[in-house]
């Protein structure tokens, strides 16, 4: 059986269980980076990844639905709003311009 030839953006499984993203590829060093969901970054070379693909230790995954726990992205940031220093939700959108004059 051929490893697939992993992609930025694709998710795989440990045989253990764990959920990973490969987040880089350098095809000089012959390496794969990859970030387990709780953040973790790991290197594996290719060699490793098709040994390990051979042996079913690795699988291919579905995204989590939850995928913000690699990346420490809070819940309200998610849906455009985050606190500020004084505990209030503010907008991350910026204000329309209106009101500026733009040739001042």
């Amino acid at each position: 059986m051929t490893s697939p030839q992993p992609g930025i953006g694709d998710w795989y499984r440990l045989t253990g269980g764990e959920l990973f993203e490969v987040v880089a590829l350098d095809e000089d060093d012959g390496t794969i980076e990859l970030q387990y969901f709780d953040g973790t970054i790991e290197e594996m070379d290719v060699e490793d990844w098709d040994a390990r693909w051979e042996d079913g230790e690795l699988e291919a995954a579905q995204a989590p639905e939850d995928w913000s726990g690699s990346v420490d992205v809070e819940a309200t940031a998610e849906e455009g709003r985050v606190p500020d220093s004084s505990g209030e939700d503010r907008e991350l959108r910026a204000n329309s311009l209106e009101g500026v004059d733009l040739f001042e």
